[in-house]
């Protein structure tokens, strides 16, 4: 089994991000076809957000670094390093206060 240093990938996936004209950069590293759970790196520059969209279903956010703001409706909730989100079912949008990098954990299939 290979070890994955979360710490090197969100400060990769940051220098992606900047690099970036869509101030974003993710990489999946857990569930990439059939999996009942996929994990994503996510990373965002500061200001930028994914815009609201549909809730994936099951879903948390560990924030690795940096700060996020994540909304739901009238709801929002701010998370810095180290911070643990339960995404609500609902509408929602993840914006970068500063610079970013969280895992995305998302349950893509009921286990039988």
């Amino acid at each position: 089994m290979d070890v994955l240093s979360l710490t090197a990938l969100a400060v990769e996936q940051i220098g992606a991000a900047r690099s970036s004209s869509a101030g974003r950069s993710a990489r999946t590293i857990h569930g990439q076809h059939t999996a009942a759970l996929r994990q994503t790196v996510l990373a965002l520059v500061a200001g930028r957000a994914l815009g609201e969209h549909e809730s994936p279903g099951e879903a948390t956010l560990l924030v690795l670094a940096g700060r996020v703001r994540l909304s739901a409706g009238d709801d929002s909730w701010e998370a810095a390093t180290g911070d643990y989100l339960v995404i609500p079912p609902a509408r929602h949008d993840l914006a970068a206060i500063e610079d970013s990098a969280v895992l995305l954990s998302v349950v893509t299939a009921a286990r039988g």
